[in-house]
């Protein structure tokens, strides 16, 4: 017989009745049903239920263990009385008879339970990760993501790519984030970079002729923690192709993706339609380049209905460059209680609050109600209704300004009116590619220009487009979105020189300065780099959608707190006054 079992806790049912089987496991739960011990034997494939009587010759060694105790246990498989058989179990129509027990590793009294589903404080979860990781949820979360993980690399292999590693130590790069920086032993006062992203490295695997790659690749970014993001590293799927346009990307990675959500998405469906919305159509439309779309609603400009109206606060505002009204429909949100609450809503986000008109039925006639009704008067009032197609019992809400003042307001205040109206659709995952990225973008109080996406992407119109408006200038940049959530970015790539020497100057990055930085890519350019392009999907956000969970760090085996800190080894920690010698490094004390 093996040294620990014979079968795992989910093998057994009525077929090994009278059997002799060796268990290993954990004792999930002990239940004393007058005299007799009933314990539910635990491991990773599932629970069998063994018990001990006080005829076993090991009753008393068995009446010692307690919760999350390591144990093996030897015994002979019966069945279950009719009247007992557990069918939410797998091995529920059978039960073990212990006839011997060692105890494989005793447990101190728990932080946490395992057995159960109460609620523990974040921190004492992360900080006994190895006790919360036991738990059912846990288990199901962190083998979901093993097989998402391994169903990418089936389903790329399958579209002809072959996955290369790329480094882990290299130079620093901007990627939109900070660095981790890693100070060299051998190199004094000079450092490397733990990667944001394989970015250099795929494009120039693609200069070096290997046509299609991929990587599940960590990235480590030293960011501000979210709930959908990780605030020291992630994984992501990483792909490039060569000789590849942005729709031949698209065409690539949708069926990938389509498959795993199709795969692991359980009852939901998957959008057979992936729109391609522009960042300008999704910024107007839905407030946020990474757009719900199970919401149906769509926000529109209605400024033209409130120049010279009334209601002197919009009127006012419209009499200025660069601003205008947007108008958030609300079907079936057409009450008092409702449209107070929402203006609250905006006034905690630290707006004034919103406008509203809502459309209710009054002595057989349909009348506008509300504040913003009664200023801008019936018309007006009748041709806002018409243009966004409400009627009796619907509402719309309204903000104005110049939209980089309100956008990200509104878009949050659509997906709230959409969740508690019941509009948006728990069941299914809607997906859309937004395209159409500005490449630059204006500081508003300086005035200088730098990048707003990927300083690596192509400009739509090449070095022509770059000889005109920095801020019109639009790059082959391109996000897929899922039910509120980026899963996707990519581009074409910049891959001539003189475009990106162009492109960066125009940020303010003179020739020398790219060549230092960007020396490797910039010099693998200047001979013969095909054409190119590629994406990244995060792994962990992907598995966090399919988990049904809102926190990314429920679906990783050891992240970090909100505080970045990794409190079950102690991370971060101070070096030893020798590692800092080794290193040539000085702490200097915070005041």
């Amino acid at each position: 017989m093996h040294l620990y079992r014979t079968h795992t806790c989910a093998d057994l049912d009525t077929s090994n009745v009278g059997d002799t089987v060796r268990l290993s496991g954990w004792v999930h739960r002990v239940r004393d049903h007058g005299g007799v011990l009933f314990i539910d034997l635990r491991d990773h494939y599932g629970v069998t239920q063994v018990l001990c009587d006080p005829d076993s010759p090991v009753f008393a060694e068995v009446e010692k263990v307690r919760s999350e105790w390591c144990i093996r246990i030897d015994g002979v498989v019966k069945a279950r009385d009719e009247s007992l058989v557990n069918p939410k179990l797998p091995t529920g129509a059978i039960e073990v008879f212990i006839r011997d027990i060692e105890v494989l590793g005793a447990a101190k009294e728990l932080p946490l339970m395992v057995f159960g589903d109460q609620e523990y404080p974040e921190e004492t979860r992360l900080r006994y990760r190895y006790l919360d990781l036991r738990r059912e949820a846990m288990q199901r979360n962190m083998t979901l993501r093993s097989d998402v993980v391994a169903s990418m690399r089936q389903r790329m292999w399958g579209q002809g790519f072959r996955e290369y590693q790329t480094p882990i130590i290299t130079a620093s790069s901007p990627e939109g984030a900070r660095d981790f920086l890693v100070p060299s032993r051998l190199h004094p006062g000079k450092f490397y970079a733990l990667p944001q992203a394989p970015q250099q490295f795929k494009q120039l695997l693609m200069v070096s002729g290997f046509d299609k790659y991929f990587q599940i690749a960590p990235c480590f970014r030293d960011e501000d923690p979210r709930a959908d993001r990780s605030p020291t590293d992630f994984y992501q799927l990483d792909m490039e192709m060569s000789f590849v346009t942005q729709q031949d990307v698209f065409d690539t990675i949708q069926p990938v993706l389509r498959g795993i959500f199709e795969e692991f998405g359980g009852d939901k469906t998957v959008d057979a339609e992936w729109p391609q919305i522009s960042y300008k159509d999704a910024a107007l439309k839905y407030g946020s380049d990474k757009p719900d779309l199970r919401n149906p609603i769509e926000m529109q400009i209605v400024s033209d209905h409130f120049r010279g109206s009334g209601f002197a606060i919009f009127a006012k505002l419209l009499e200025q460059d660069g601003t205008e009204i947007r108008a958030i429909p609300a079907p079936t949100g057409g009450s008092r209680k409702f449209c107070d609450r929402m203006n609250a809503f905006a006034q905690k986000e630290g707006l004034p609050g919103m406008g509203y008109i809502f459309w209710r039925e009054k002595d057989g006639e349909m009348e506008a109600a509300g504040p913003l009704a009664k200023n801008i008067g019936p018309e007006r009032t009748e041709a806002i209704r018409q243009q966004l197609g409400l009627g009796v019992g619907d509402a719309a809400f309204f903000l104005g300004g110049k939209p980089s003042s309100f956008e990200a307001v509104a878009g949050r205040a659509r997906n709230v009116i959409g969740e508690e109206l019941g509009l948006t659709d728990k069941n299914r995952f809607a997906f859309a590619w937004i395209v159409d990225f500005p490449i630059y973008e204006q500081d508003e109080e300086t005035g200088k220009i730098d990048f707003e996406h990927n300083p690596f992407s192509m400009p739509q119109g090449g070095m022509e487009a770059l000889e005109g408006d920095p801020l019109k200038v639009l790059g082959f940049q391109y996000d897929l979105a899922c039910n509120g959530y980026e899963l996707v970015s990519g581009a074409i790539r910049n891959h001539k020189p003189e475009i990106m020497f162009k492109a960066f100057e125009i940020a303010g990055y003179p020739k020398e300065e790219v060549t230092k930085r960007f020396g490797g890519m910039v010099n693998a350019f200047q001979y013969g780099a095909p054409p190119h392009g590629g994406c990244a999907a995060g792994v962990d956000r992907i598995v966090m959608l399919l988990a049904e969970e809102d926190n990314i760090r429920e679906v990783m085996l050891f992240p970090m707190n909100q505080r970045a800190e990794d409190l079950m080894m102690d991370a971060p920690s101070e070096p030893s006054s020798d590692q800092l010698m080794e290193l040539n490094l000085r702490v200097i004390p915070q005041e």
